[in-house]
C-alpha cells in the first residue's frame, strides 16, 4: 500500500509539472495567435475540463490585457489639443483690439454671402451651357462668379491675417499672464508677485551669468537718480546659480546714493526653476541662444515694453522713460519709446 501511495503521488506530481510546462508554453504562445487552447490534444481525458478552464481564463485575461495596452497607446498617441489661453488674456485682448471681433464677423458674413453668390452663379452657368439659347448670358455669369470668388479669396485672407494677430497677441498676453504670477523677494519677511507691481514700478529683469549681472550693476550706477524717478526696478537673474556681486559704498557722504542704489537692485526672484522656464522659452521664440545674457523691461502695465541682448541701455531709459510723478503718471506709459 505505502509503495502504490508513493507511485500515485509521483505520478501525479509528474502528471502536474507536465501540466504547468505545457500551460505555461501554451500562454507565451497565446500572445503571437488566437489558438489559445491548441495543446489540449496532448491532456489526457480527466485533466482536460481544469486545464481548459484555466487556459481560458488565461487567455480572457491576456486578451483584456493586450487591450488595455492598445487604448492605452491610442490615447497617448493622440494629437495635443489647440493651446489654451487664460480668460485675462483674452479681456486684455478685446481691451486692447476692441473692433477685431467685429472686423472677423463682417469677414465672415461676406465670406459666406460670396459663397452663395458663387454657387448659385454656378448652377446658372451649367444650365446657360447646357442650353444653346441661353449661350449669350455665360459672359454675364462668368462676370458675376468671377466677383464672388475674388470677394472669398480677399475677405478670407482678411480673416486669416485678423486671426493670426489676435493668436499671436493672446499667445504673448499669455506669456505675459505667466510672468506677472512669478515671484519676487522684496526684503527678508515680503515675498510678492510680478503683478504687485503694476501701475508703480517698470520692472527690468537682468539675465545671465553672474559676472553680467555684477557688470550691468556698476553701469547703472550714473543713472540711478534718474531710474528711480521713473520707477525703474531691477530684477537680476543669475543663470549661473551663482550670487552676483554687489558692491555698495558704504562712506557716510556716499550714504544717500547707496541707499537708493540698494532700492534700486533690491528684489530677488523666487523659485528659479520657473523664472528659467520663462526665460528659456522667451529666449526660444526671439531665437536667441539660451546661454545669452538678456534684458526685458516692462510697461506699468506689466506688458513687456522691450527686449534686447547684452546690457541694459540704462541712459535710454533714462531719456525715454517719463517720471512717475505729478497729473500725468502713467498716462503716456504706451507711448514712451520701445526699450
Amino acid at each position: 500500500m505505502h509503495m502504490l501511495a508513493n507511485t500515485s503521488v509521483i505520478t501525479m506530481a509528474a502528471s502536474s509539472s507536465v501540466l504547468v510546462a505545457q500551460f505555461s508554453y501554451s500562454a507565451a504562445s497565446s500572445f503571437t495567435g488566437p489558438k489559445c487552447l491548441g495543446f489540449s490534444r496532448h491532456l489526457n481525458r480527466h485533466e482536460s475540463g481544469f486545464i481548459l478552464s484555466t487556459a481560458t481564463l488565461s487567455c480572457t485575461l491576456q486578451r483584456r490585457t493586450r487591450l488595455r495596452c492598445l487604448i492605452t497607446c491610442s490615447a497617448s498617441d493622440e494629437p495635443t489639443s489647440s493651446p489654451q489661453f487664460s480668460s485675462d488674456a483674452k479681456i486684455r485682448s478685446e481691451v486692447l483690439t476692441p473692433f477685431r471681433s467685429v472686423r472677423m464677423f463682417f469677414y465672415l458674413a461676406f465670406i459666406a454671402s460670396a459663397s452663395l453668390g458663387g454657387l448659385i452663379a454656378t448652377t446658372q452657368l451649367i444650365g446657360a451651357l447646357s442650353n444653346p439659347s441661353r449661350a449669350a448670358e455665360v459672359p454675364k455669369i462668368l462676370e458675376g462668379l468671377g466677383i464672388d470668388i475674388a470677394a472669398v479669396s480677399v475677405f478670407a485672407f482678411l480673416y486669416s491675417g485678423d486671426n493670426n494677430a489676435k493668436n499671436a497677441q493672446l499667445a504673448r498676453l499669455t506669456r505675459e499672464e505667466n510672468l506677472s504670477n512669478l515671484k519676487l523677494r522684496v526684503n527678508e519677511k515680503k515675498v510678492v508677485p510680478v503683478n504687485a507691481f503694476r501701475g508703480f514700478a517698470r520692472l527690468v529683469i537682468v539675465s545671465g551669468p553672474s559676472s553680467f549681472i555684477s557688470e550691468s550693476f556698476k553701469f547703472s550706477e550714473p543713472f540711478t537718480e534718474g531710474l528711480l524717478e521713473r520707477g525703474v526696478l531691477v530684477v537680476p537673474f543669475a543663470t549661473d546659480g551663482e550670487l552676483p556681486d554687489f558692491q555698495f559704498d558704504e562712506s557716510e557722504e556716499m550714504k544717500e546714493l547707496t541707499g537708493k542704489r540698494k532700492r534700486l537692485w533690491q528684489l530677488n526672484p523666487v523659485l528659479l526653476t520657473e523664472w528659467s522656464k520663462w526665460l528659456d522659452e522667451q529666449k526660444k521664440l526671439a531665437n536667441v541662444s539660451s546661454d545669452s545674457p538678456v534684458y526685458l523691461s516692462l510697461r506699468l502695465d506689466g506688458r513687456v515694453r522691450g527686449s534686447g541682448v547684452g546690457y541694459p541701455p540704462w541712459n535710454a531709459f533714462v531719456a525715454q522713460l517719463p517720471p512717475i510723478k505729478g497729473l500725468w503718471t502713467g498716462l503716456f506709459d504706451g507711448f514712451d519709446g520701445r526699450v
